[in-house]
């Protein structure tokens, strides 16, 4: 088998780097690197340029349309079986390949997605919020665990799909959040065969501050109920409890003014997140973060879905006049 890997990339060439890096270390080596580079102002070109003795890599240059769009520009000009793509914050294990081909061997798939873990080397806030997007009492498992709330739904920072299967689909629509599981649906809708491969997971760098990560959980609220009106059917429960979390918080809070008993809940909670995420992490202070990194994850979640419901559903704004700012800058 043969793959294309497919990079968009905006801004980040160090971590272009880590990721052409790890790419090198692969034990198989049968495929290529497609870098899509979405009109930066920070070039990663000269970084790509230094890896191409040691892997069949291609650079392009586009002005910017957003990472869905960049992708299927790689994937016009890719070459391979199957389209793997990556986000350009991710670094792969050594047996990544090794652990797609035993999968398709075991049991042939149109499409295919991984899940994410944090590095060693990664920060303590990043491993918080790796926490805060895989837990199940953050997530239901959603994102690719082993216990989950809904069916598993393939994600850009790790996907695999078959090229013609791409092409029929016509890749990435223009949503600039939401646009994985956009497609994610269209695979499922399209009757193709679609699966977990729980092996073939990456190293996510994600955000490096509270601040970044919120905006990130927000627009994906808003996606969420952009993704609504596409696709009724596609709204579950697991996709409510961010915004029923926030309503709870925030009323908990108020009634805490008058009865001070009435924040138990909220203790509880965040004492079951820091004793399950210190002994996953086994750092106390991991645990503490993720306290936090949970919080936002859940109410930056919430408040966008809530936002987009109120302007979406109920005053019947359509996407471009209710999100121009946030979708299509």
């Amino acid at each position: 088998m043969f793959y294309s890997v497919i990079i968009p990339v905006y801004n980040r060439p160090d971590e272009v780097n880590e990721l052409l890096r790890s790419l090198t270390q692969q034990q198989f080596t049968n495929f290529e690197v497609i870098v899509v580079e979405d009109g930066s102002s920070m070039s990663c070109e000269e970084i790509v340029k230094k890896y191409g003795e040691m892997l069949d890599v291609s650079y392009y240059f586009k002005t910017n349309s957003g990472p869905g769009q960049a992708r299927n520009y790689g994937a016009e000009r890719s070459k391979g079986d199957y389209l793997i793509i990556l986000d350009s914050d991710c670094i792969l294990p050594q047996g990544y390949f090794d652990a797609i081909e035993i999968e398709l061997k075991r049991q042939p798939a149109d499409a295919f997605g991984g899940p994410d873990r944090a590095d060693d080397s990664f920060s303590d806030m990043q491993k918080a919020i790796n926490y805060a997007m895989t837990s199940f009492f953050t997530t239901g498992g959603i994102r690719g665990g082993k216990k989950k709330l809904d069916k598993f739904y393939p994600r850009s920072f790790n996907m695999g799909v078959k090229r013609d299967v791409y092409m029929k689909l016509n890749g990435f629509s223009k949503m600039r959040f939401g646009e994985d599981i956009d497609f994610s649906i269209r695979i499922f809708k399209g009757l193709y065969t679609c699966r977990l491969f729980p092996e073939a997971w990456v190293y996510h760098k994600r955000r490096t501050d509270l601040k970044k990560f919120f905006k990130q959980v927000h627009n994906s609220g808003i996606a969420r109920i952009n993704l609504y009106k596409k696709y009724p059917e596609s709204l579950k429960l697991v996709h409510l409890l961010p915004a029923v979390f926030t309503i709870g918080f925030i009323s908990l809070l108020l009634i805490s003014f008058f009865i001070p008993l009435s924040l138990f809940p909220i203790f509880f909670y965040a004492l079951v997140l820091f004793v399950n995420a210190s002994l996953q992490t086994k750092s106390v202070k991991i645990g503490l973060l993720s306290v936090a990194a949970s919080f936002i994850q859940l109410t930056g979640y919430g408040t966008g879905f809530l936002w987009a419901g109120w302007k979406r559903v109920l005053l019947k704004q359509d996407e471009f006049s209710a999100f121009e700012k946030n979708f299509y800058q």
